[in-house]
């Protein structure tokens, strides 16, 4: 049976375990380069406020962007993660204050809640028609119709590109998507 013939939740669930259990922890060249491409990006964007991300275990790290962003002058914010159904909250992150822990092992700032001009939105998985596969929460599900005026940037690696995902109603397709080896654009057929 195809796994795009099963139910999309079902579909859904099997890829993001194939994915997760063949990520491997991402390699410093192509971390570097993934931040590379990203800080190119953002760069000729000219946003004032990004919403990164911290990484967790096995993640690409973007934590070397935030740093370059805060020194280049922009308001680097990173989500904190709420209880289940509601959406992320945007905090401004610092290089030198400290985080605190927060819900799925992740860490956020406590700084002033900031609302983004772009959202890096980290990738499980992701085809070339803009789908994406989080981790399942539906976390960003929730907080992109928030940010409708946000551009939308997703990242990943291109080991996670698959031929194609399913994306149901609530899905949003991102316009771009970054990796370490390419800025793919989607196109709006």
């Amino acid at each position: 049976m195809a796994l795009l013939s099963l139910p999309s939740d079902q579909t859904k669930a099997m890829i993001r375990q194939e994915v997760l259990a063949r990520r491997r922890s991402v390699l410093p060249r192509q971390n570097r380069q993934l931040v590379s491409n990203l800080l190119a990006y953002l760069r000729r964007m000219q946003p004032a406020v990004i919403a990164a991300t911290w990484p967790l275990p096995g993640e690409a790290d973007l934590r070397p962007l935030c740093r370059q962003l805060g020194w280049a002058g922009y308001r680097v914010v990173l989500p904190e993660t709420p209880p289940r159904g509601q959406p992320l909250v945007f905090r401004e992150w610092r290089h030198d204050r400290p985080m605190r822990k927060g819900r799925f092992g992740t860490q956020h700032p406590t700084g002033r809640r900031w609302a983004p001009d772009v959202i890096l939105v980290p990738l499980v998985a992701f085809d070339r028609q803009g789908g994406r596969l989080g981790y399942g929460g539906g976390y960003y599900d929730r907080t992109l119709p928030l940010h409708s005026q946000a551009a939308l940037v997703g990242y990943g690696l291109s080991s996670q590109e698959r031929e194609a995902l399913p994306m149901d109603e609530h899905d949003h397709r991102l316009p771009v998507i970054v990796t370490e080896r390419e800025v793919i654009h989607i196109s709006k057929e």
